[in-house]
Formats: C-alpha cells, structure tokens, sequence
C-alpha cells in the first residue's frame, strides 16, 4: 500500500528504529527523523527522509510521532524534556512508543502528555527484531484507547503483520515483558542445544533444517542457531539491551509475586556476559559461554 502524504516524526535511530524508519520510507510515509546523534541519519536522509534539529520539531503538521528509544528515561527525556515533543504545545497528532518501557512508567507518561498538550499515547512495542521491522512483518502489542488504535491503521499495514489492542496504556508494554520472557529463555536454550551439538559431534549448523516442523522449531531457531554455529555474532539485538529488559521483568514479577526462576537463570546468563564486557554485543554470543574459550 501507499501512504503517501502521511506525515510521521520518528525519534531513535538505533538498529530497531532505523529499520523501522526505512520501512516506513518504503512505504512511501513523509518521515522526518531526529536522533540525539545525527550521524546515525545519514543512511535514511539518503533514502529521503528529512532530518529535523530537535524533537519538537518531529511534530509539526504530523499525523504521528513515533519513538522507538533505548528505555523509559530516554522516552521521557524527549518526549519531556527542554525542547521536547510536549514542548511543542497543543497536537493534533498521536504519539507511538515502540521502545520497551516499564508498563507503569509507560502508563505515567501518557497520563502527563495528555494532561499537558492533549495529544495520545499508544505503547507498541514490537516482537521480531529488525529484520522483521525492515520486512514490514513484525508483531505489535498495544496498550491505549481503541479510537487512537484504529486511528494509527495505517502504521500497523507499514509495518505489521500481526498488531494487537491489549487493552488500555501499559497493556502493551506488560505483554512484551511476557515476550521478553520467552524470549530471553529461548535465547539461552537454544546457546546450551548449540554448544551441546557441538561438543557431541553433530554439525549444530544443520540443527535448524532437521528439526523444521516439527515440536523444537522456532522463528528464534531458524534465525539464530545458524548463527550461533557460524559464530556470527553480527548484532541484531544487544545482550545489554535484553539484560534491561529482564531487570524490568523481575521488579515487576516481584511487584506481583510471580516466580521465574528460568529468567532469572537466563538473566544470570546476561549478566555474565555484560559483566565480561560483551554488552554491545549480540544475543547470539550466549553461545560463547559453552565453549572452551567461554567469556565469564
């Protein structure tokens, strides 16, 4: 579809964002971009979009503003802070925050945009990483009002595939702690089946193709276990990126009550690793910690 015409601002041009932002330029959206460093905007000026100098200025005449940012505080200091998205006064248009965010701070800060320049808030964060974001077929969970969710149609057919109302704000940033969860769990199982493949004697490079279809099959094993046995750590999603996911995940469990012992062995996993210095690096490199040359 075309989507020409339709304005949007977009804030973060990390792996994430940037893919997003591409797609949404494929799309044939009119994308404005700001990141805190212009540098990183380059590639997508190149491809059309045009930069602005501050996040305010994402939001003049645009139909929405999207942020997709390292976490709550990065959210909140442009959307809040001096010469931020707020700070542009009374909007027509509707903020999406695709970064992950604790799901009260989240429901904190639509609160207070509403209450200060009257614009809407959706959290949709996104599940399928940015090959997903750059391919137009990831999974959004969002939390908000149902006319804001309808509203933002559009972005969902960019990017979409599968894009679900939760319920009300924070609903989508709670579901993708459950994501995240699976996620992380999956990341560590599938780096112990790696490691133990090869020190077996079974090529671990083969493993995804054998079991296609069958119980063990994942989008994550299809991905990722040819990586892990390739040892291409090429990075798609930062181990200190999941680690802040899953200290978020564990303040809320304890909020709740909830036991997770199998996140909090994987967690111990990241923290090992970001401990090592491997913080930037990708999540496929949990691998390392089952070789001889194991990094903690």
């Amino acid at each position: 579809m075309s989507d020409a015409g339709i304005r949007i601002g977009c804030a973060g041009a990390g792996i994430l964002g940037s893919a997003i932002m591409a797609r949404l330029l494929d799309t044939r959206f009119d994308v404005c971009v700001w990141n805190r460093t212009p540098d990183k905007l380059r590639p997508l000026i190149e491809a059309g979009a045009r930069a602005v100098a501050r996040p305010a200025d994402l939001v003049r005449d645009a139909e929405f503003v999207l942020t997709c940012l390292t976490d709550g505080a990065a959210v909140e200091a442009v959307v809040f802070g001096e010469n931020g998205i707020a700070s542009a006064g009374p909007a027509t248009g509707l903020l999406i925050d695709m970064s992950t965010v604790e799901p009260a701070h989240s429901r904190r800060m639509a609160e207070r945009l509403r209450a200060e320049c009257a614009m809407g808030w959706l959290d949709a964060p996104i599940s399928g990483g940015a090959p997903a974001a750059r391919e137009g077929r990831m999974a959004v969970m969002v939390g908000g009002e149902k006319a804001d969710f309808d509203r933002a149609r559009p972005v969902w057919d960019a990017l979409a595939t599968r894009c679900t109302l939760m319920g009300p704000s924070g609903a989508g940033q709670s579901t993708k702690m459950v994501n995240q969860v699976l996620v992380a769990c999956m990341f560590a199982v599938l780096a112990e089946a790696c490691g133990l493949a090869e020190r077996i004697g079974v090529d671990a490079g083969r493993i995804p193709q054998v079991l296609e279809g069958g119980r063990a099959d994942s989008r994550l094993l299809q991905e990722f276990m040819p990586k892990m046995a390739a040892s291409d750590f090429s990075v798609e999603g930062a181990i200190a990126v999941m680690l802040k996911d899953l200290d978020a995940i564990e303040a809320l469990a304890t909020e709740v009550g909830a036991k997770l012992p199998m996140t909090s062995a994987a967690s111990e996993m990241y923290r090992r690793l970001d401990r090592a210095g491997f913080g930037d690096r990708d999540n496929s490199e949990l691998v390392t910690l089952y070789r001889d040359d194991a990094a903690a």
